[in-house]
């Protein structure tokens, strides 16, 4: 449940912390209707919040023997896929200009997985400031395309 606390920190904005805990308790939701995840379970039954999406996978990779470094680095390409899809659906950008998107993030994506596999999390941080300053200004907007 540490790892839980933690991931819950980092979330500043309480629309930040809507979209991880919902799409967590999805993912929990399916993964123990249908895969199982004994960790998950005992993470979901003793924790007290939803569980932020991140560590929701990184307990169900763990428990089917998923490798950390394949596991982290498609976790990381579907989180940088679901913003090109977001971006498509918001400019004038076609399935292949998309495409090409999310293959030049590709590298992005290896060196992040590589960073988080050489860090520790007593060393995680954010420094998101004008990020985390957007998402509270964003979530008292009336008007919005997407949630978060």
């Amino acid at each position: 449940s540490a790892v839980a606390e933690h991931a819950a920190a980092f979330a500043a904005s309480a629309e930040r912390w809507l979209e991880t805990s919902a799409q967590g308790k999805a993912f929990c939701d399916v993964t123990c209707k249908t895969w199982r995840s004994p960790t998950l379970e005992r993470l979901a039954a003793l924790y007290p919040f939803d569980i932020a999406y991140p560590v929701a996978v990184g307990a169900a990779a763990a428990d089917h023997a998923l490798p950390l470094e394949p596991a982290l680095h498609a976790y990381l390409y579907a989180f940088a896929a679901n913003l090109v899809s977001a971006g498509a659906r918001l400019i004038p950008l076609g399935h292949t200009e998309a495409q090409r998107s999310i293959m030049q993030l590709e590298p992005a994506c290896a060196q992040a997985a590589a960073e988080g596999l050489a860090g520790d999390l007593t060393r995680l941080s954010s420094v998101t400031i004008a990020a985390d300053i957007a998402a509270m200004k964003h979530e008292q907007q009336q008007t919005r395309l997407f949630r978060s």
